[in-house]
């Protein structure tokens, strides 16, 4: 089989016009960046379609294929006749360059042009790095120039930023050699940055200007917030390198059907959703959107619907849920090695982390759920009868699907269980409410969603909780950063895992985003390489052609 990139090279993609027009769009609507890529408006109201949320286990190191199935089954979904436009996060050149790869899909269920998706795209990132890094310019020049404001050099809270894993730079001095007032500085990675969540959340310019200004700096002398309204000329400025980049991109699948790529935020260190722009041109273009959140649903999900759906006001009509036979017998302790081969005692140990899942989604979201499993060609079929069986005990349909190789075809028969699963009545219940306190809130989505038996805190993290609450921010969501790989904060404690605690180490108030984000574990806001980074496999020959993107 050919590789992603090779796949995606090949593909005739229709003028982006045409996928426009398709979505009811004018001709003179859409702000092309050449023939394949486009900026478009968010329609100020009109119908809502469905929406679709697709989520996952617990990634393995097997991989899970949650962006492939989301693009086939839109695909899928769109071979049956329905009207459907995919709402995606954008790739950050992070995991590009990192381990995890791209996040344009893969074989035959991908988004295109892939390249540019997985690369600079049409700029949103870069103008997102930029915005961050000129609020923090500005906030090191006015200390300079006398700071006026009385900013404490040691409570400064804003983080530089770059789109790039770069464990150098977690912590950094600034101002050295007489070069500004020296101080101890941090970098995060550009899709854990306030900026990010602030793009991704904002519903127009006015919000998108009030949002930046709600950002906190840090603190003054008198231990008072300091916003970055309270900057000279930040909000402005910030706003302008921001103006092209609050309107989704619109491209298109392999097949050639819409979808709408915005927004980067990652799941396990922020919210992990696209922007609500985007899905808000989904929903009001077409009359299914499918979007989806970062890794797990205990992660992603749990933020889209905990957070996103209060923020934006909408909620999903069905999710799905994605896992494959392969990581689910890594979570029951198989080696990687031996996964091709049939193994129902670790598959039946790998399960819980599926059934974990399912049972929040129905019971604490208390929304309608179909299970897809994404096919490998090593499924047995002793293997696909237990799971289907087994997710048929808790009244959800586990559907296999082979997108993969065979896109929006192998989809049709997810598409068809989706599209049923969304007529079925359903309200959004949530894991905690905005009014409890906010250590309540925390332990609400450890124990309800995690399985945990409780939250450890540090002393730092206490007296952040006690700050915030003093100040009248302790009704915002809360959005907890730990790792993805388990339920737990501990990566080491796969499938279901009982009997521990989430250790919080850091609470951090996002003003401008509107919400309060939870440090659990050893996860870092500002990744670093692995040995072997993909970075050592991506070149370009020649002829000018690229070579090991994925």
């Amino acid at each position: 089989m050919l590789s992603d990139i090779e796949i995606a090279e090949s593909a005739k993609p229709r003028d982006i016009r045409e996928v426009a027009a398709e979505l009811g769009l004018r001709e003179d609507e859409p702000e092309l960046y050449g023939r394949y890529k486009a900026k478009i408006p968010v329609p100020a109201s009109g119908k809502q379609g469905k929406l679709i949320l697709v989520t996952a286990i617990n990634p393995t190191a097997s991989g899970e294929g949650k962006t492939t199935v989301s693009i086939g089954l839109a695909d899928g979904m769109r071979r049956i006749g329905k009207k459907v436009c995919l709402a995606l996060r954008e790739p950050s050149l992070g995991p590009v360059f990192g381990v995890k790869g791209g996040a344009a899909g893969g074989g035959y269920a991908q988004i295109i042009p892939m390249s540019d998706i997985n690369l600079h795209f049409t700029g949103d990132m870069h103008a997102i790095t930029s915005a961050n890094n000129l609020l923090c310019a500005l906030v090191d020049n006015h200390i300079f120039r006398g700071n006026e404001l009385k900013i404490d050099t040691n409570n400064i809270f804003f983080r530089r930023c770059m789109d790039m894993n770069d464990r150098s730079l977690i912590n950094i001095t600034v101002g050295q050699k007489g070069r500004g007032v020296e101080r101890e500085d941090h970098f995060d990675i550009t899709a854990a940055s306030e900026v990010m969540a602030v793009l991704c959340l904002a519903r127009d310019y006015r919000d998108l200007k009030e949002r930046l200004g709600n950002i906190i700096v840090g603190l003054n002398t008198d231990g008072e917030y300091v916003f970055a309204r309270d900057i000279p000329g930040a909000v402005g400025s910030m706003a302008v390198l921001l103006k092209d980049a609050l309107n989704p991109n619109l491209v298109q699948t392999l097949e050639g059907t819409p979808a709408i790529v915005h927004g980067g935020p990652f799941a396990n260190i922020a919210h992990g959703c696209n922007s609500v722009r985007a899905t808000y041109a989904a929903m009001r273009l077409a009359d299914y959107a499918v979007t989806e959140a970062g890794f797990g649903a205990d992660l992603g999900a749990e933020k889209f619907l905990d957070a996103k759906c209060r923020i934006a006001g909408i909620q999903p009509d069905a999710i799905v849920l994605v896992a494959t036979v392969k990581a689910l017998k890594l979570h029951g302790g198989a080696e990687k090695s031996t996964l091709s081969e049939e193994n129902l005692p670790a598959l039946a140990g790998g399960m819980p982390n599926l059934f974990k899942h399912i049972e929040n989604m129905q019971k604490v979201y208390r929304k309608p759920v179909v299970v897809a499993m994404n096919r490998f060609v090593s499924d047995t079929p002793a293997e696909i009868k237990y799971v289907i069986d087994e997710v048929e005990k808790l009244g959800v349909q586990a559907v296999f699907t082979d997108v993969f190789t065979q896109g929006g075809k192998g989809g049709e028969d997810l598409a068809r269980a989706v599209v049923q699963a969304c007529e079925k009545p359903s309200e959004l219940h949530y894991a905690y409410e905005l009014d409890m306190p906010v250590k309540d809130k925390i332990n609400a989505v450890a124990t309800r969603i995690y399985g945990a038996d409780g939250v450890d805190y540090e002393p730092a993290a206490s007296e952040s909780i006690a700050r915030i609450e003093e100040k009248g921010f302790g009704g915002l969501p809360v959005i907890i950063a730990k790792t993805q790989y388990s339920l737990s904060d501990d990566e080491k404690l796969i499938s279901r895992p009982t009997g521990f605690r989430i250790k919080v180490r850091d609470v951090i108030l996002k003003g401008g985003a509107g919400f309060i984000v939870v440090v659990a574990g050893k996860i870092l806001l500002m990744p670093g390489l692995s040995k072997h980074p993909s970075a050592e496999r991506i070149s370009l020959d020649d002829e000018g052609n690229i070579h090991g993107l994925s």
